[in-house]
């Protein structure tokens, strides 16, 4: 396939040449604008496996619309695409076409580097198996588990997105900050508005969970509690931590971590880790603690100068569980603990509904990693489709009225 099978798709160029008939790239979004008259939004991303491939489709369509990401935050697919696109250069840059080339170009199965039988074993899942075949495989992979903690190293992974980066200039997170985080010279304030743009910047935040420590963790700005120079590290570990889906992938495990009293204070003030800072972390997807990061940008006193965009893959709680066996006992656990969070802080700041989109996903499978073009290409759609209906029904001005009178008096 090709760029252009996804962006000059019938549907999809129907959908851009009707938004912009219907003046949607003329509508505010925001309060920070360049030279250019592009805005400027927060984005946060979900996880969700292959199903990550919709968020493509989702930012492409913003990005069409005159919206460029200042921020970016993501959980475990959601983290890829926010690395793919802070890896793209400064936050002006018109960046989602060489996203979906990426995505073009990569069999997803790749990232499935685990022997014959985890592949095997995989494969039953995905094709849903009867329970004997899945036991019976299952029986083949328990020294996988046993010995590397999940059924694939994650190297395929670690290596394809560090070779992206450092085909766009980046090998260390120094590189990023220097590409990424920066504010660019033309960018200001809406007129009329009372107000600057003194203290933004742009950040990055990918989450993963630290299991050692019991901690959400959020990188870059917490990469200093596991490595003396963090300015010197590889950024794509980042992501490989934030996408290890627990028993699919072995955690990442990061060892010579920091010691001594500076390092002891760090934890403690940065985490509430109390203890001696641990001689080596295991860290696991992020969707474990945190799936929808909504909150990682949030400040509840003050009208903010450009919104949190948030997107997600799916409805989780369009229907209770039904619990009827251990398996399905064990699945509606996880998943309560790892939106438990997210779903939390949204019922605390109802204002968020106003900025959240569900990208419905179909019958597609999160696990499905031999996932084929067709599928990638209807996925991306489905992605487009839920940034058109965000866009056409979301009112900035509205928005911060509501967010004025939810400021503590």
């Amino acid at each position: 396939m090709k760029i252009t099978d996804f962006t000059n798709h019938p549907e999809v160029k129907l959908m851009i040449d009707g938004m912009k008939n219907d003046k949607i790239d003329q509508k505010q979004f925001s309060d920070i604008l360049d030279s250019s008259g592009n805005q400027y939004v927060e984005l946060v991303q979900e996880g969700g496996g292959v199903l990550g491939v919709a968020l493509i489709g989702y930012s492409y369509v913003l990005e069409q619309m005159g919206i460029r990401f200042f921020s970016l935050a993501g959980t475990s697919a959601g983290s890829i695409n926010a690395m793919l696109l802070a890896g793209l250069g400064d936050i002006s840059k018109l960046k989602s076409e060489k996203v979906i080339e990426v995505l073009v170009n990569k069999n997803l199965y790749d990232f499935v580097d685990g022997n014959d039988d985890s592949k095997d074993f995989i494969r039953a899942l995905v094709e849903k198996a009867k329970r004997v075949k899945l036991i019976w495989k299952g029986w083949q992979i328990i020294d996988e588990i046993f010995d590397d903690l999940g059924l694939n190293p994650g190297d395929d992974f670690l290596n394809w997105l560090s070779g992206y980066l450092k085909d766009n200039g980046i090998k260390t997170l120094g590189d990023l900050k220097a590409n990424f985080m920066k504010v660019p010279a033309d960018l200001a304030v809406r007129e009329g508005v009372a107000k600057t743009i003194d203290g933004l910047e742009p950040r990055l935040a990918i989450i993963t969970a630290d299991l050692t420590t019991e901690t959400k963790v959020e990188f870059p700005k917490m990469a200093g509690l596991y490595w003396a120079n963090p300015d010197n590290e590889n950024p794509a570990i980042y992501v490989r931590a934030s996408m290890s889906i627990p028993y699919f992938f072995s955690p990442l495990r990061i060892r010579n971590i920091p010691k001594g009293p500076e390092a002891k204070k760090n934890w403690e003030e940065q985490v509430s880790f109390m203890g001696v800072p641990p001689k080596e972390s295991f860290l696991v997807d992020g969707g474990l603690l945190s799936n929808f990061p909504i909150d990682i940008f949030h400040n509840p006193n003050v009208i903010p100068r450009l919104p949190t965009f948030g997107v997600r893959l799916g409805d989780n709680r369009n229907n209770a569980n039904k619990i009827s066996s251990p398996t399905s006992l064990f699945g509606a656990m996880f998943n309560s603990l790892r939106h438990l969070h997210d779903y939390d802080f949204i019922l605390r700041n109802q204002d968020y509904r106003l900025l959240i989109e569900k990208i419905d996903v179909g019958d597609h499978d999160w696990l499905n990693f031999g996932i084929t073009d067709a599928a990638k290409l209807d996925l991306f759609k489905r992605g487009a489709q839920a940034a058109e209906r965000f866009l056409r029904k979301f009112d900035w001005l509205e928005y911060k009225k509501v967010r004025a009178q939810l400021i503590p008096k």
